[in-house]
């Protein structure tokens, strides 16, 4: 009786989202994955996606999803879709020797972030004049649960409305 007064033992619907598109989360030009002055992102050994050569220092959520990680030095942010996708932004190449500086972030641990909300801002002239390159890979890293990866046919990208990716999951 208690439980159906109270809705105790209810069962949660759990819908499974098998699609989820990417956006470009900085102003720019799209740089394929491949392309990115890096072994590491170049070679996928991260996982798979693309890059930006961004125009400005603003970074935004490029899914609906759950910050899981925010280095200590602002430079790379981990976001988990709703989907269950996790996706790393790691701001310009060789940042981490920067240890935060001009960087300034919006969100924590834990925050649920939707398309276009503010994470990070960075001085893109600092990055540039201190880091290897502004280079901004945008990587799936769990690549596992990715069925399908459909890489739009872009150049220039707008911060929160450009598709990049569309992706399939399992």
């Amino acid at each position: 009786m208690l439980k159906k007064l109270f809705g105790f033992g209810k069962e949660e619907k759990v819908v499974k989202i098998d699609q989820e598109e990417i956006v470009a989360p900085l102003e720019g030009k799209l740089v394929k994955i491949e392309d990115v002055p890096d072994p590491t992102f170049a070679q996928k050994m991260m996982g798979d996606g693309f890059a930006i050569e961004p125009t400005e220092g603003l970074v935004t959520s490029p899914i609906n999803g759950e910050i899981v990680q925010v280095f200590p030095t602002k430079h790379a942010i981990g976001i988990k879709s709703e989907g269950g996708m996790e996706i790393l932004i790691h701001i310009g190449l060789e940042t981490v020797s920067m240890k935060g500086e001009g960087f300034t972030t919006f969100i924590k641990e834990g925050d649920k972030v939707k398309v276009g909300d503010r994470l990070v801002e960075f001085s893109l002239d600092l990055v540039k004049e201190k880091a290897a390159s502004t280079v901004t890979p945008v990587i799936i890293t769990n690549g596992d649960i990715v069925s399908e990866l459909i890489k739009e046919n872009v150049t220039d990208v707008n911060r929160g409305t450009t598709k990049v990716l569309q992706v399939k999951l399992k």
